[in-house]
């Protein structure tokens, strides 16, 4: 056992591999804390974070990275990965965010479920050694799961912990965690899955779509790209509801946000919002859009409820199917 008075702070997912590496630290006696940064991507298991804290009984402080890595994400530095995942300046921004609580806690350095070769844009070798240096945490890193696989750590050169008990896992199969996972009794953790939506091609496509027409991203923005199907008309994005659950949330941000909606008369109907310049120039466009996807008869014009600058009344017709495909996003 090491002393027990060697403190680390811990990069906790929830997933398999930061709930290993806590594990190990906790094995040699390292007084843990943890924290969880999301950010308005995060497809992660909040439940399985708060249940890790509490198997272990460690300490979780919990970050929302919000606007502050919006901005980050429209420009990063280190570009992007295979769709618009930032993910080398996303270690960068997290890693300087946890040196500053480290300090405020009193820990030592920090600990990660970092697997060696286990993602290809920020887990090869050399990003890790760019991310520690750019994020001031050079050294005082410690990847317990591919630790003998990576230089040695300040804590192992003055033997805060002990290096023959670290690993050397690599690559993106995950057998080797899993049977480790077992040797340690860890059995309730998430299925191995995709935890941000910036990797999805699809999301991806909006996204880009969104910066051509956009100079920046901001948290409505971000709500919006997540639901709907998106349109553009012009230089206007249409946003169509498709089930109760986007509807509400599109009126509600339609309310809070004063931006136009619509939605089809005396038929159930999805609601449709609109955003950009000039939008009385796309109402009709938008309302025989919405129509195509509500209850309304597709072969003759039905009223259309429009809500913008005001409230109103128009007439149309439903857009033809190859004729709404070139509007879509």
């Amino acid at each position: 056992m090491v002393d027990k008075k060697t403190k680390m702070l811990a990069l906790l997912s929830g997933g398999l591999d930061s709930t290993l590496a806590v594990k190990i630290m906790l094995d040699q006696g390292i007084d843990v804390e943890a924290v969880n940064f999301t950010t308005p991507f995060c497809l992660c298991d909040k439940c399985a974070v708060e249940s890790v804290g509490e198997k272990f009984g460690i300490k979780v402080h919990r970050i929302f990275l919000g606007q502050e890595f919006l901005d980050l994400l429209v420009d990063p530095p280190h570009g992007y990965g295979s769709q618009m995942n930032p993910c080398i300046d996303c270690r960068i921004f997290m890693f300087k965010k946890a040196k500053e609580i480290a300090k405020r806690i009193g820990a030592e350095g920090i600990i990660t479920g970092e697997v060696l070769n286990e993602r290809p844009f920020s887990q090869r070798k050399e990003a890790m050694f760019v991310i520690e240096k750019e994020s001031g945490v050079k050294n005082k890193v410690l990847r317990p799961l591919s630790a003998q696989l990576m230089p040695e750590t300040d804590f192992e050169k003055k033997g805060s912990v002990d290096r023959k008990s670290l690993f050397s896992i690599q690559g993106r199969r995950r057998l080797p965690q899993m049977r480790l996972a077992e040797e340690m009794g860890i059995n309730d953790y998430p299925c191995p899955s995709g935890g941000c939506l910036l990797t999805d091609p699809q999301f991806a496509r909006r996204l880009k779509e969104h910066l051509r027409y956009s100079y920046g991203l901001n948290l409505v923005d971000t709500a919006l790209l997540k639901i709907g199907r998106h349109f553009r008309v012009d230089e206007c994005k249409i946003i169509v509801g498709r089930n109760e659950e986007e509807n509400k949330s599109l009126l509600s941000i339609a309310h809070r946000e004063k931006k136009p909606y619509i939605d089809v008369v005396e038929y159930m109907s999805p609601i449709t919002l609109m955003d950009g310049k000039n939008i009385d120039n796309i109402i009709q466009k938008a309302a025989e859009i919405t129509i195509r996807y509500s209850d309304a008869p597709k072969d003759f014009a039905v009223k259309v409820k429009v809500v913008h600058r005001g409230q109103y009344i128009i007439e149309a017709r439903s857009i033809e199917d190859e004729a709404v495909e070139p509007f879509r996003i």
